[in-house]
């Protein structure tokens, strides 16, 4: 059964790769793109298909030579079939985690909500402290980070900061992000040195294109202001800042952080789009109970996912129960050891629930 799967699976490589060879495909947008897709989920297990069949071969061979009556064959055979064996239990490792289907999003780029919850201050200080921390680890990757929207705080925290990142499968890397991050540390403003505990939310939004989502411009209302808080003087002069009500969800989005009303409007559409897109995907996620269990988190921003312990100089990540004990580091931007192991959990738990 697992090789007539790998075996109808470069069926279906043979003739993508031949439709991608056809001229006339390349002038439609939107097969083309399914089929680069297809293409790129597709090659790596036909190439594993043509090892595990050779493979498969070999280890036939060897088991013939193993009935030989001379005795130096024999031996030869079978010191031969157990290194073939273990050959094949790792290629079908590989297979299996090759199998699992790719995410709808992989290739997304993101966007970055995150947002005080529990603890005034010292809440909205932290909100400053993970928008750090995510653009630190963009820049270690090489991918661009720009500010959509901000609310900051008169002590350098914000209420609010909504940002996008771009970059090769930023969501892959970020998408485990989305849920309640808790703060566990004395603030400056402490004198008495008491622990306090304060929480923000953080939700990570594939970024939706127009193929993705029709958005009907009679379900909008648009409205401008003029814009206020930290960004100069400007701020105060025009009416720059846009702000989009989607009336059938009630959904609003405001952009005031360019100059710009034809930027800001640009960028809040962007937003939109990407809220919009999340309802879809999380309607159609609901139908796939199973499918959703399987996954690391189940991306509901109310789900506490990580304690940050400055004190014991520790973070844990409640999900898969990991901690790590380099605080300041991962701060700095330093995040790839967790991010690392939730996506391996993931993959593990989807083997589990797969069982190819």
């Amino acid at each position: 059964m697992f090789l007539e799967k790998l075996k109808s699976l470069n069926e279906q490589f043979k003739e993508v790769e031949a439709k991608l060879g056809d001229s006339s495909v390349v002038t439609k947008q939107d097969e083309y793109r399914e089929l680069t897709k297809q293409h790129s989920y597709l090659l790596p297990l036909s190439e594993k298909y043509i090892q595990y069949s050779k493979l498969l071969t070999e280890i036939k061979d060897a088991e013939e030579l193993k009935k030989s009556d001379d005795a130096e064959i024999k031996e030869m055979a079978s010191a031969e079939y157990d290194d073939l064996v273990k050959k094949k239990d790792l290629i079908e490792s590989e297979i299996k985690v090759l199998l699992i289907p790719p995410d709808p999003h992989e290739n997304k780029n993101i966007i970055l909500e995150i947002r005080a919850g529990t603890g005034g201050d010292e809440a909205a200080l932290f909100v400053g402290d993970l928008y750090r921390m995510y653009t630190r680890f963009a820049e270690r990757n090489g991918w661009k980070h720009e500010v959509i929207d901000s609310n900051p705080t008169g002590l350098g925290g914000y209420k609010e900061v909504v940002f996008e990142v771009n970059g090769d499968r930023v969501w892959r890397y970020y998408k485990f992000e989305r849920g309640a991050h808790r703060v566990q540390r004395v603030p400056e403003t402490e004198a008495s040195g008491r622990v306090h505990t304060s929480a923000v939310t953080v939700a990570v939004l594939p970024e939706a294109q127009e193929v993705d989502l029709e958005i009907k411009m009679d379900e909008l209302r648009i409205d401008t202001y003029r814009a206020s808080g930290a960004g100069g003087q400007h701020v105060n002069k025009t009416d720059s800042a846009i702000r989009i009500t989607h009336l059938p969800t009630g959904l609003v989005v405001a952009c005031q952080d360019e100059r710009s009303q034809i930027k800001n409007r640009a960028k809040a559409f962007k937003v939109l789009r990407a809220k919009l897109y999340e309802q879809k995907v999380l309607e159609h996620e609901k139908m796939l109970s199973d499918e959703r269990k399987a996954q690391v988190g189940t991306g509901d921003r109310s789900e506490k996912i990580r304690t940050y312990n400055f004190p014991q100089n520790r973070i844990t990540d409640h999900r898969i129960g990991y901690s790590v004990y380099n605080i300041s580091e991962v701060m700095d931007g330093d995040l790839a050891e967790l991010v690392n192991k939730l996506i391996e959990a993931d993959t593990q738990a989807k083997l589990k629930a797969d069982k190819v």
